[in-house]
């Protein structure tokens, strides 16, 4: 199976994840020579926060999901090591539910992989709070990738 297009999935609480998440795109996408769509995504909660913090004008085009996801820390700081790994890519950004979300880009991208991070949970954990990757896991049009926290 080639790998021609990658989502490499991130949100404003994969700060201390990213360069996990980072490595291991250019390790799938520097071989295969794939596109990275890099999808930020923003619970609807988050989102007027961050507008606020970056002083976006909420009627102006930069208040759009994928204009404040190219102005965001996580995402600027993925988006520089993948051009400096020259891995071609393109910012997106969502606001909703993360794993719909995620889902729905992959489809829209045509994707091959999705690389989704996040850290470990009980089961129980797990049955309370939902989990993102689980749902991305079971919903994606391609197979996923879950980078866990912590791990090398």
């Amino acid at each position: 199976m080639s790998i021609d297009t990658i989502v490499l999935a991130v949100g404003t609480a994969d700060e201390k994840r990213v360069d996990r998440l980072t490595e291991e795109t250019i390790d799938v996408a520097v071989p295969t020579g794939a596109d990275v769509v890099l999808a930020h995504v923003f619970a609807d909660d988050e989102f007027d926060d961050i507008r606020t913090k970056l002083d976006v004008d909420v009627d102006s085009e930069e208040a759009a999901p994928g204009a404040v996801a190219k102005r965001h820390t996580t995402t600027r700081s993925v988006s520089k090591t993948l051009t400096n790994a020259d891995v071609d890519h393109e910012i997106r950004g969502a606001v909703g539910d993360r794993g719909t979300e995620i889902v729905e880009v992959a489809e829209r991208a045509d994707a091959d992989r999705v690389l989704v991070g996040g850290r470990s949970r009980s089961p129980t954990g797990k049955a309370v709070f939902g989990s993102v990757a689980q749902e991305v896991m079971l919903s994606a049009p391609c197979p996923v990738t879950f980078v866990r926290e912590g791990t090398k």
